[in-house]
């Protein structure tokens, strides 16, 4: 990266850098810096009566007011942020000053890593504050960090460009503290789960991601090949076929925290990676872990915000046990009149078509219901509700419902509009099992690109017997977003998937000095803004050399100026390329 890819503030940091280095300031020191306290316990434990406490903090300097001899800068550490006073004479208390006049006034920039001994205290304004006695620089920041305002409540000039802020998360943690909060009450969620299903006696486990089949669910599946073993292997979009296999060999519970992939769109509810716990646990059915289900989520709810209620958008949602439950069959009917009772696949498309939902000759019996259904019903269901009783079409790794054998014992759990869990009565018959992975394969073949592939070795281990089971996955990114009000998904997720960043066109060197440009000056021209030889074209000759001898003059390049001819020549040139 050359001086002239970079902005005024980088070049005067990088100035400072070397500036802190001749002084004999290492800016990136290797050895351990001890810290024995953080910002929040600090001023949680002060008391004015009790003997000034001697604390060693670390943290990012996010603001400084420089007053002379004595100034306060503003350090932000993992916990919260704290006000440090820095006195020139009780950082410097010999004959030398070069710590507080040169690298606290001069050197020091926002976003510096610094590390603080002293004591504390409270200010005249009342403010609890530590009293610098030594500091020390821990990392120098070469970036300038948006400078983001407080005052009485209200943010000022804050980071909020989404685009900006999830391809540069770092950034986003560093300035909006808001952010940081999401995803420490992530964290609470998760543990909060794991305490509910831990008490249950299940095992917590881990299962291949790259599977040689793509099992468990219906989606598109991401692939790539194993050059050592020469074969193609999958992206995993579910964990379901491999924790059977568990029970099969003989734990009684077992779950799974991970990471699936699904080759699918991205909205503000989808990402192609994403978090998903899945459950099994051997003696149970769909009834037992539907009372569970909402035993537990009360539970999350109120460990991550202290109540059972939680606000997202314009709708209060409770978590509050028990849950409403629907029948798949009786929710269709009452927001479409349709009944789906006995209807073939024809009958069912030609409703699809009739009522406005979007389907294509591909799509079998089960497909075509899921599109009925997440069209015209789904959005409905604002407070936690169950949705039972699938039809088998839908279920392939269900088992039959003991009353209504067209029917599977299955149910999703639909919050806020949107489909947040999804369990079962495992299908533990092999025969039967057998058969449905068959129909899977029929649509596969009819060109549905989500049914799912034969796991023969699955199959092979259903034959050896796999006892009564109940699961259940359910999307630990939507859970977050419910539980912390989140209307985008890539809110909650740390790096969410980007589009790739735009970048600036610019022409190549060569094309600049076929005009007869110097190769050195190149550079100067794109700085001033003339980044292709169109561009050239159109510019104007007598600006475009005042900026060229400007840029060289204000960076220090040293170059030989052009003429005002040269320019006008190198424009005209440039004129007669595009005519």
């Amino acid at each position: 990266m050359g001086i002239l890819d970079l902005s005024e503030q980088e070049i005067v940091r990088r100035k400072s850098l070397e500036e802190l280095r001749k002084i004999g300031i290492e800016p990136y020191p290797a050895a351990e810096y001890k810290v024995n306290g953080y910002s929040d316990e600090i001023k949680a434990t002060f008391k004015d009566e009790a003997e000034a406490r001697q604390v060693c903090i670390a943290g990012r300097v996010m603001s400084r007011r420089i007053m002379g001899k004595a100034s306060f800068m503003e350090l932000k550490d993992s916990k919260g942020k704290i006000q440090v006073y820095v006195s020139r004479d009780d950082l410097c208390p010999d004959e030398d000053k070069t710590m507080y006049n040169t690298v606290f006034k001069k050197l020091l920039d926002i976003g510096d890593f610094v590390g603080i001994e002293g004591f504390v205290f409270r200010t005249q304004m009342g403010e609890i504050t530590v009293h610098a006695k030594k500091l020390t620089l821990l990392s120098k920041s070469l970036r300038p960090l948006p400078v983001v305002k407080e005052k009485d409540g209200v943010t000022y000039d804050a980071f909020s460009d989404p685009e900006m802020r999830y391809r540069q998360r770092y950034v986003d943690l560093a300035v909006n503290d808001s952010v940081k909060e999401i995803f420490l009450k992530r964290t609470k969620i998760f543990n909060s789960m794991r305490e509910s299903i831990n008490a249950e006696g299940c095992l917590e486990v881990d299962t291949p991601v790259l599977q040689p089949i793509p099992g468990g669910a219906a989606a598109r599946p991401f692939v790539t090949h194993h050059n050592a073993l020469d074969i193609p292997l999958y992206l995993r979009i579910a964990d379901e076929l491999y924790l059977k296999r568990l029970l099969v060999g003989g734990f009684e519970g077992v779950y799974e925290f991970s990471r699936d992939f699904r080759n699918e769109g991205m909205d503000r509810t989808h990402n192609p990676e994403f978090t998903v716990m899945e459950m099994y646990i051997a003696y149970k059915d769909y009834n037992w872990m539907m009372s569970f289900t909402e035993k537990m989520l009360e539970k999350i709810c109120i460990d991550a915000n202290g109540t059972g209620e939680v606000k997202i958008g314009e709708n209060m949602v409770s978590f509050k046990a028990p849950y409403k439950r629907v029948t798949m069959t009786d929710s269709i009917k009452e927001f479409t009149g349709f009944d789906i009772t006995g209807k073939s696949e024809d009958e069912i498309r030609e409703a699809c078509k009739k009522l406005g939902v979007e389907v294509d000759e591909t799509m079998g019996k089960g497909k075509l219901i899921d599109e009925l259904f997440g069209a015209k019903c789904e959005g409905n269901y604002i407070q936690p509700t169950f949705i039972i009783d699938y039809p088998i079409e839908m279920s392939p790794l269900t088992k039959r419902h003991r009353e209504h054998k067209e029917l599977t014992e299955r149910f999703e759990l639909m919050v806020n509009g949107h489909e947040l869990a999804n369990a079962y009565s495992e299908l533990n018959d092999p025969i039967d099992q057998r058969e449905r992975f068959q129909e899977q394969l029929r649509l596969s073949e009819k060109g549905d690109d989500e049914a799912m592939f034969i796991d023969q070795d699955f199959l092979r281990a259903l034959e050896y017997g796999m006892p009564p089971t109940s699961g259940i996955g359910i999307g630990m990114d939507r859970l977050t977003m419910l539980m912390t009000g989140q209307a985008s998904i890539q809110e909650v997720i740390l790096f969410p998937q980007m589009r790739p960043e735009k970048t600036v066109m610019h022409d190549s060197d060569d094309k600049f000095m076929a005009l007869g440009v110097p190769k050195e000056l190149v550079a100067l021209i794109q700085k001033a803004g003339v980044l292709t030889v169109e561009a050239l074209g159109e510019a104007g000759a007598g600006k475009l050399h005042q900026d060229i001898c400007g840029i060289n003059k204000k960076f220090k390049m040293e170059l030989a100026n052009p003429s005002i001819d040269d320019v006008k020549d190198w424009v005209e040139k440039a004129k007669t390329a595009k005519e």
